[in-house]
């Protein structure tokens, strides 16, 4: 048992070693710059200039109007898609079928939706050319607005749709019984039990759209927001990183507000001492009003992004429409793009290989360790600050500390960032995981003679094997379609696919933007469809390992059994 407490020790103490490298030294790092004046001297004169910026305080105030109207309209659209996946009588084929479409913006950069919504309610879009008219100015705060929502709306639905599994439907019959309206039975059975988890998707969608790049740089136009002043005062023609690190600081105070509303928010949870299963009543009018809505968002997502299947097989949107596969080819056989492609999968399969070890490492810290407190409630706060620190402030506090280093300008700076910054998910999936099995394996191992570190991989990893390959695949899409986190990190060397899309962008290669995104999200897709077929076939994985035991413990009594001849053992003395 020392042994294992040695064990886990050297774990804890080399997560704790990644985190303080990689993410409180570059904090600390950007704190202290924002205090260095350009004369050198000590002072609050950067966080006073920028205040005193109108362009900033007017980018500040639009991040601050798009991004809470954007957190409205998405959990209001997603409470209402995850209710009525759970309280109608929907086919579960037809449910499935929802769920995969609200989920498929995820598998795509944030850049990509800006260009989307451009080249389908533009001027010259597709969908403006199908109606006969714009509909509407998509530029600066409309485009910014429909762009959120779609963003945000996949994470806001996976978290409310999560949260209904726990709520008992029973009490529906509870409060029919009590003769409630309609309107009160839904309000104290399905809107008062989620109004922390509501709170939560607000927070969070908010969140997700203040501090996003990509989509305000593409379809932004003159509404500026914080982050593209951010990204403009550190990477203009001439950087002001005084003016840049006082802005980074100041876009992590929300981010710190928001910390504390989440930790209030949490008082509003139910808890059921038991779930009880219960039969919805048929209600054709119910169950038809919701496959309306559904189709009508799935059609509404389907016909924004379908102008990326178009545009890569068009000679040259919109001016020749004539389908041809020279623009594929072309982009598709320049080495440039290959040799970026190549990267980005490799980077975004070193980050999940070391973002899933690093998350599962520290989840056993935490449940399955006798170490003291204070240890597991560091693992707890390693996830809660890279839950809460903005990418593009993390990516500019890396810009700083990492400048004039070894990793300046190489993949490892890359990943490094990528593994931080994606691990509060993977870490909160493994710990539930493992805090479901049982407490004794360990010290049943430790009985058979086996040392702990053996335990783990042959027992406790194999037990859990679906979640690490939902860890995988999550690590690896969210890498792949980076780039608020990365933006500041990457040379011309190191480039990847979505650094690419925006200097595709810079130049007006459209067309390139199109087919990098694409790239994207086939990638994603495959990635995250084989790996979802190993978590829920994961008994492949442990016959695969069994038959390779076999073999290896096979071969070991051979080579017993031959040493342990008389002519070998005369040969061996």
């Amino acid at each position: 048992m020392e042994k294992e407490r040695i064990e886990l020790k050297t774990i804890f103490g080399f997560i704790c070693l990644i985190f303080a490298v990689a993410v409180v030294c570059p904090l600390l790092t950007l704190l202290s710059k924002s205090f260095i004046l350009p004369s050198g001297q000590i002072g609050w004169g950067n966080y006073v200039a920028v205040l005193q910026n109108q362009e900033f305080i007017a980018s500040l105030q639009h991040s601050f109007a798009v991004s809470g109207l954007e957190a409205a309209i998405t959990v209001g659209l997603a409470f209402m898609l995850a209710y009525g996946l759970h309280y109608t009588n929907l086919p579960s084929k037809f449910k499935s079928f929802v769920q995969v479409f609200i989920i498929l913006p995820m598998f795509l950069p944030t850049l990509t939706y800006g260009f989307a919504v451009i080249y389908s309610l533009g001027k010259q879009g597709l969908i403006t050319k199908l109606v006969g008219s714009q509909l509407f100015s998509i530029y600066g705060f409309w485009g910014l607005l429909i762009s959120y929502v779609i963003y945000t709306l996949p994470p806001a639905f996976i978290l409310l749709y999560n949260a209904f599994k726990y709520v008992d439907k029973h009490f529906i019959v509870v409060s029919q019984i009590m003769g409630d309206s309609p309107l009160k039975t839904f309000y104290i059975t399905s809107v008062r039990p989620m109004m922390g988890t509501i709170a939560a998707s607000f927070i969070l969608s908010f969140f997700l759209s203040f501090t996003d790049f990509g989509i305000p740089a593409s379809i932004g136009g003159q509404y500026t927001v914080v982050a593209t002043q951010l990204y403009m005062v550190m990477m203009g023609a001439v950087p002001n990183f005084q003016s840049g690190s006082a802005i980074a600081v100041i876009m992590l105070i929300p981010s710190i507000v928001a910390l504390g509303l989440l930790r209030i928010s949490e008082r509003f949870n139910f808890r059921y001492n038991k779930i009880s299963t219960f039969s919805l009543p048929k209600d054709r009018l119910r169950d038809s009003a919701f496959a309306v809505l559904y189709i009508l968002v799935i059609a509404t997502i389907l016909a924004i992004f379908a102008i990326m299947f178009v545009v890569p097989f068009i000679k040259s949107w919109p001016y020749q429409i004539t389908f041809t596969t020279e623009t594929l080819h072309r982009i598709l056989n320049d080495h440039s793009i290959r040799t970026v492609y190549i990267h980005s999968v490799l980077v975004a399969g070193a980050t999940a290989c070391i973002g899933t070890i690093l998350a599962y490492a520290a989840a056993l810290v935490n449940t399955r360790s006798k170490l003291p407190g204070i240890c597991k409630t560091l693992m707890d706060a390693c996830a809660m600050i890279t839950n809460t620190v903005p990418g593009m402030v993390l990516g500019v506090a890396f810009l700083f500390a990492f400048t004039g280093t070894p990793i300046q300008n190489t993949f490892i700076i890359i990943i490094l960032l990528n593994s931080v910054r994606e691990f509060t998910t993977p870490y909160l999936m493994i710990q539930a995981s493992l805090s479901k099995l049982n407490a004794s394996w360990e010290m049943t191992g430790a009985l058979m003679g086996d040392s702990w570190i053996k335990t783990v991989f042959r027992v406790i990893i194999p037990n859990t094997m679906s979640t690490v390959f939902q860890m995988f695949s999550y690590i690896f899409v969210q890498a792949l379609v980076t780039i608020s986190a990365i933006v500041f990190v990457t040379g011309a060397r190191t480039m990847v696919l979505t650094t690419k899309i925006t200097q595709a962008q810079y130049f007006e290669k459209y067309d390139e933007v199109f087919v990098l995104s694409l790239l994207i999200f086939l990638t994603n897709i495959v990635v995250k469809v084989v790996f979802d077929y190993l978590a829920n076939h994961d008994d492949i994985v442990l016959t695969i390992k069994q038959k390779k035991n076999q073999i290896w413990g096979t071969k070991r009594k051979k080579k017993q059994a031959m040493t342990s001849k008389p002519g070998m053992q005369e040969a061996n003395i």
